[in-house]
Parts: structure tokens; sequence; C-alpha cells
């Protein structure tokens, strides 16, 4: 007999406070393991706050109607969790830490850390894996290039690179192309159509329809800490939609499977 495989995201009737204000307000949303999926919305939207939830850094309100489950579990070590849910923010800024070379930052991955101290014991499989990510990224040749010497689309790969070394089942991309110019929106909207034609889960978490690759075929609108809208991206990615969650009047324009706002 066929099993089902759990979701890599189920969320059910989900509120979720900060502070004394209530950020995310019932929300239901499920994503299957392997799907690739945008979740849209303006600043201020509820993005992070979902981000958090998902990542186990913040908890829902205990509530008789709630539930939440990763890859089919309700409880999880984060450790644990990190090795199928390949984690991509800009939150990590390694670029502090400028020397750094790309192999150690890229190695920081297997200890959820920034920087490798000596009580932490990188094997021969740790780093061999990690070269074999950067290598994934076309990126080899920055294993041995300080952070600090790095371009911000490189150091991009580089992170995205981190968060492959468990080889994990999906990635989550936290509006991946802050900081970015022309030049490196366009590798990384590469780099996430090659990861999505390798099978892997894609994640996609933004305010920018440009980043919206055409693999992503499904787009969750997120406005007000609420879910305003799911669906094909075609139905989701429409002029009214738009003006809708980003309060503005605006123009959708598709050319290619990708779409941009005017």
């Amino acid at each position: 007999m066929e099993t089902t495989q759990p979701a890599l995201l189920d969320l059910q009737h989900i509120s979720v406070m900060r502070g004394e204000q209530v950020v995310l307000h019932d929300v239901t949303l499920r994503i299957a393991d392997g799907e690739h999926v945008a979740i849209l919305g303006p600043n201020g939207s509820g993005k992070s706050t979902l981000i958090k939830t998902i990542t186990r850094e913040i908890y829902p309100l205990a509530r008789p109607e709630s539930r939440a489950t990763i890859f089919g579990l309700e409880r999880w070590n984060v450790f644990e969790l990190r090795s199928l849910l390949g984690i991509v923010s800009n939150d990590l800024a390694i670029a502090e830490y400028e020397s750094v070379t790309g192999l150690e930052a890229v190695l920081t991955g297997f200890f959820s850390s920034i920087g490798i101290t000596t009580r932490m014991e990188v094997t021969p499989e740790m780093e061999r894996r990690a070269l074999a990510a950067l290598a994934r990224l076309e990126a080899a040749h920055l294993a041995d290039r300080a952070i600090g010497r790095m371009s911000s689309g490189e150091e991009r790969r580089v992170l995205i690179a981190r968060a492959l070394v468990h080889e994990p089942r999906a990635l989550l991309l936290d509006e991946p192309s802050t900081s970015l110019d022309f030049s490196a929106q366009k590798e990384l909207r590469r780099t996430m159509q090659a990861l999505a034609h390798s099978g892997l889960g894609l994640v996609l978490v933004t305010h920018q329809l440009s980043d919206i690759v055409p693999e992503i075929e499904r787009v969750i609108l997120l406005c007000a800490g609420r879910v305003v809208g799911d669906g094909p991206k075609a139905e989701m990615l429409t002029t009214g939609h738009m003006k809708e969650i980003f309060g503005v009047d605006v123009e959708v324009v598709e050319r290619d499977g990708c779409y941009h706002l005017w």
C-alpha cells in the first residue's frame, strides 16, 4: 500500500504573538515535501514571524485548534531540523567576520554557528561535504577566499552552500536578493533554478516579485499577518492582488515566466 510523504510544513490555525501584539492570525498553511513555493508579502506582513515559527525560534499560541508539524513531527531538536531544512538568511551576517574563509563559513553549517572555535571538531568528511556544497554552487574557487574579499553575490553563494552541507530535503530562503546588485540577482535566480531542477524543495520568502523564478509553481500571499491568497502563480501574481497586499497602484508584467511590478 502506498504511503503519503509527510508535508514539509503543516500549520493549522496558528496565531503568534510578539510582545503584546498578535502578528500572525489564524494561519492555516500546508507545503508538500519537494514543493517549490513563494511566500510573498510587504514589509510588516508577518513574513519574519512566519519564518521564525517554521525554524522554531518562536512558538505559536497554545490553542485546542492549533497544530504545527514539520516533516510530520510536532517536536524537533533545532539542530536535527536544520539537517533536513536548510536556512538561507541574511540574519547570519557572515560579512561581519571578514577573515573567515568561504570553506570555514560553509563548515559552520554543521555547528549552526558563525565562526569555527577550537572546541569544534571538523572531520575530513565535513570538509569533503563543505567543498562539495561549494562546488555545487560553482563556488569552489571561494573556499580559500576571505569573506571580506567577496562580492555580495559571492557571499550569498557561500550562505547557500552553508545551508546545503547537510544535504537537506528543502531550502528556506529569506529575502535572498537583499543588498544584491542586478548582476548578483540574476546569478541568484540561476542558482535557485538549478536547485529546483535538482529535486530540492524550495520555500522562498520575499517581497520582490523578481525573486520568484519560473520553477516556483505556487504563491502564498501574506498581508497583515493573514494568508489572503494561495494558489497557482499565474492566479496570485495579478495586478489586483498586488494592489491589495502592497496598498499602492501597481501593474504586474510577466515575461518568460518571470514577474515584475511597475
